[in-house]
């Protein structure tokens, strides 16, 4: 039997006799009466013991101890309130509406499978519904260009050194500096933004005296990343850490120390987008015209110019003179580079290094479930199956799809679970594999774990990110409201902090008009939405027939059919203001029975130059981007509509260029010298 094994079954049965015995006992006890212990030296037995409750306090299972006022000894106990998972009142509806956000997540979601296992305790006793739950109203595309394998197995081992506090090293590139260095970091946290990972932790190669708090890009990680030291644990987690706040940042406030505030006016049509989007970075104040004045302080001042410009015109900078010059500047940049002609482009550059390989990871999830969880789950499903009986037989393709188990591991999971011990020979279940079957037989203390544990840590992490991704429309689906859902899934969590891990964003405005599309998608209903066109600039109030939703690394979209303006449009739902059901149903068109995910609109192409300075982002994050001999580079930039490519050329600030085709370069240009005259004009008045 391979040690991993020997030391799932000490642990499991550890767990199983302190269950039974329902009394503190002593070391002595255990090493005694628990499976795997009564053969170990008093030094080896101390140091397995010491390790195996450290680690199954990681996994959520909450040993306490307690030292004898007369003995001196110390005494362990574990509570049946504190192991069993506690009655969580979904309603039927509300289950199946999270299982559904797992069969849209599924493929696209790297803790899949410990989100798989939280659900299959959560649902256990009650019914699983089919594989296919049927026609999807909404579609999920979360895994972005940068998601490789190798990303994959980076975010696999960085949670594993997150929930065992162990340090790791790994080389780094630094894209700043374009350079490689040895980093050897306590990983507190992961985060996941516009489709991308990041792990937050201390740089233990930076002096002590300086800030050694870090972000991380998993991307920009080269190589294997090992641990440090063999100890069982290197670092315990600051008491005050929040990944929340590593991930929820402005691009301008990246860095703690502000170097500056500004003060925006915020056009009338606009006003109410940045307080939605971006009223949490600063002070919003509307105007008695409407129009808004936003106060936020910053770090850095080029990205915040960046910001002001992708907006188009509809935030224009008041102060101070500083942020008033760099944005006149970069627009200056901008129209310079497109008001010539089109520059000429050298050849392209050989790869200074091999690229990192960029073949997406799809199918399983990549951060597994701890075996022990696993076992744990398994064993509550197969006793819970046996009911008030002492035999069942069922499906091993069931159990096999359940927990996404080959017919292998199911059969070498069987074996462990045959070898818990609660003590003095005692045990809960024989089961085996016959003939394409799993047939049970329930021992003397079977009834002890016929209820499911706890979520562990990592099962809980899954379930929060998997909120933060799908839940309007978790909430629709269950016709609740979306923080009832939240409640109830949090209060199966445990008493184990997730510090590690960002909470859900709150419910707001944008989340709101998801469940309504939804719910428009779902009934074929009607939904009349007030939206900020890009292309147009203009608030317009649309009657539209909503067919798809779909969430990508960039937000959510409907795809729909537009009653007001007669053609199929695909919305950004983040510029939708309001949305609302108007209670009348439609009939599906022909036309809508085959979607795409285009962003609709006079679809183009166009090739764009990046600046040196600028080049390696692209390369990284663009696919498709070609390096150019003198540090530049070339993209072809598919677009759905002038306005949104110009507003993305803008906010480059001189350092994009487009080559072709030449009514956008003159767009381009036409746009800047339009926003400097107004940038200017308000500047003066």
């Amino acid at each position: 039997m391979t040690h991993d094994a020997d030391k799932l079954i000490r642990q499991l049965s550890l767990v199983a006799y302190l269950m039974a015995e329902q009394r503190p006992v002593t070391a002595r006890d255990v090493k005694l009466r628990v499976e795997g212990y009564a053969n170990m030296g008093d030094e080896a037995f101390a140091r397995r013991f010491y390790a195996d409750r450290s680690e199954l306090q990681g996994l959520g299972v909450p040993i306490a101890s307690v030292r004898d006022e007369f003995t001196s000894e110390e005494l362990y106990s574990l509570r049946e309130e504190q192991y069993f998972l506690p009655s969580v009142e979904l309603t039927d509806s509300e289950l199946a509406a999270l299982q559904t956000s797992f069969y849209l997540l599924e493929g696209q979601f790297a803790y899949a499978e410990p989100l798989r296992l939280a659900l299959q305790n959560l649902a256990l006793g009650r019914a699983w519904p089919v594989a296919d739950p049927g026609p999807k109203t909404a579609t999920v595309e979360l895994l972005g260009p940068s998601y490789t394998s190798e990303v994959a197995q980076r975010l696999a081992k960085l949670e594993q050194a997150i929930s065992r506090q162990r340090t790791v090293r790994f080389r780094y590139w630094t894209i700043t500096s374009d350079s490689e260095a040895e980093r050897t970091v306590n990983p507190y946290g992961l985060f996941e933004l516009n489709g991308v990972w990041y792990v937050v932790g201390d740089d233990l190669e930076r002096d002590e005296d300086a800030d050694r708090r870090r972000t991380f890009r998993v991307s920009r990680i080269r190589g294997e990343i090992k641990f440090a030291t063999r100890r069982e644990r290197d670092f315990r987690m600051p008491a005050d850490f929040n990944v929340t706040a590593y991930r929820d940042r402005a691009p301008w406030r990246l860095t703690a120390e502000e170097t500056g505030t500004a003060v925006l006016h915020i056009a009338p049509d606009a006003s109410w987008l940045v307080e939605r989007r971006f009223g949490a970075y600063g002070e919003f104040e509307e105007q008695a015209d409407g129009s808004g004045r936003f106060t936020t302080a910053y770090s850095e001042i080029e990205p915040l110019s960046a910001w002001i410009l992708s907006l188009g015109g509809r935030a224009v900078p008041v102060e101070p003179a500083a942020l008033v010059d760099a944005v006149a500047a970069d627009l200056h940049a901008v129209a310079a580079a497109h008001t010539a002609g089109a520059r000429e482009l050298p050849g392209a550059a050989q790869p200074s290094r091999p690229p990192e390989p960029s073949i997406q990871a799809r199918g399983p999830s990549v951060v597994a479930p701890e075996r022990f969880a696993l076992l744990q789950a398994l064993l509550a499903f197969l006793l819970n199956r046996t009911g008030e009986g002492t035999t069942a037989r069922m499906e091993a393709s069931e159990v096999e799809e359940r927990f996404q188990l080959s017919s292998q591991e199911l059969k070498e999971s069987l074996e462990l679970l045959n070898l818990v011990n609660f003590g003095g020979g005692c045990y809960a279940v024989y089961c085996y594999t016959d003939n394409g079957h799993v047939v049970v037989d329930k021992e003397l203390y079977g009834d002890a774990f016929r209820r499911p544990a706890r979520l562990s840590p990592l099962e809980a992490k899954a379930l929060l990110r998997a909120l933060d991704v799908v839940a309007p429309l978790v909430a629709a689906e269950a016709d609740t409201s979306l923080q009832t859902v939240r409640e109830k899934v949090e209060a199966a969590f445990g008493r184990f902090p997730l510090s590690d891990t960002p909470m859900p964003q709150e419910e707001g405005a944008e989340e709101h008009a998801v469940t309504i599309l939804n719910e428009g998608v779902r009934s074929r209903l009607l939904v009349e939405i007030t939206y900020l066109s890009r292309s147009s600039d203009e608030l317009s109030t649309r009657t539209i027939e909503p067919y798809l939703l779909r969430r990508d690394d960039r937000g959510w979209y409907v795809e729909a059919f537009d009653r007001t303006r007669g053609g199929r449009r695909t919305f950004k739902v983040a510029y939708i203001k309001d949305a609302a059901l108007t209670g009348e149903e439609y009939e599906a068109r022909a036309e809508m029975a085959d979607l795409d995910h285009s962003l609709g609109g006079d679809v183009g192409v166009a090739r764009v130059w990046f600046s040196a300075e600028r080049a390696r982002w692209e390369l990284e994050g663009r696919p498709g981007t070609r390096a150019l001999e003198d540090g530049s580079a070339v993209a072809d930039v598919t677009y759905g509509s002038r306005a949104w490519l110009i507003s993305e050329i803008l906010r480059y600030r001189g350092h994009a260029e487009v080559l072709e085709p030449a009514t956008v370069r003159r767009e381009v240009a036409e746009a800047a010298t339009a926003l400097l005259e107004e940038f200017t004009a308000v500047a003066a008045g």
